[in-house]
C-alpha cells in the first residue's frame, strides 16, 4: 500500500490530538495508493477502544465508494504496538479491504515504548487470519 506523507501525517496527528483516545477514520484507496483521508468521530472515546460513529461511518462509505475508490479504517494505538489487537481481529467486518493501525511511538510486545519514532501498519484481517501489507510513505 502506498501513502502520500500527507495522509500518514494526517493520521498521525488525529492520533496526537485526541492521545491518550484511540482515534479512527477511513481511507480513500485507489489502485493500492491512498487518495483521501476522513476523520471519523470514535463514538467511544477510549484509550482502549473506538468504535466509528455509525453515521459518519455510513455516510464516508458511500462517499469513498462513489467516488470510485476502495475503503481502507485506521485507528491508532496510542499504548500499545501498531498491530491489531484481538478485539481489532474479532470486530473485523471487511474482509477484503485494509485496516492501518497508527502510533505514535515504537513499543515492544508487551507495551512498553522503546522508541520515538511513530507507526503506520496496514493488514487484511479475515475469519481470524491476520496479514500484514507493506506500506511505502511517498512524498
Amino acid at each position: 500500500m502506498e501513502i502520500p506523507s500527507e495522509f500518514r501525517d494526517a493520521m498521525l496527528e488525529h492520533a496526537a490530538e485526541d492521545h491518550p483516545n484511540e482515534v479512527c477514520g477511513m481511507l480513500g484507496v485507489l489502485d493500492g495508493k491512498v487518495v483521501a483521508h476522513y476523520r471519523i468521530k470514535n463514538a467511544h472515546p477510549s484509550p482502549y477502544r473506538y468504535e466509528m460513529d455509525p453515521k459518519e461511518h455510513f455516510v464516508t462509505l458511500r462517499e469513498v465508494e462513489d467516488a470510485g475508490w476502495e475503503p481502507a479504517f485506521y485507528h491508532s494505538h496510542s499504548h500499545s504496538p501498531a498491530a491489531p489487537s484481538d478485539t481489532d481481529i474479532r470486530l473485523a467486518a471487511y474482509p477484503t479491504n485494509f485496516y492501518l493501525i497508527v502510533s505514535p511511538h515504537r513499543f515492544d510486545g508487551n507495551s512498553q515504548q522503546i522508541g520515538e519514532e511513530p507507526q503506520v501498519r496496514a493488514f487484511l484481517i479475515d475469519e481470524g487470519e491476520v496479514t500484514e501489507e507493506s506500506v511505502v510513505v511517498t512524498a
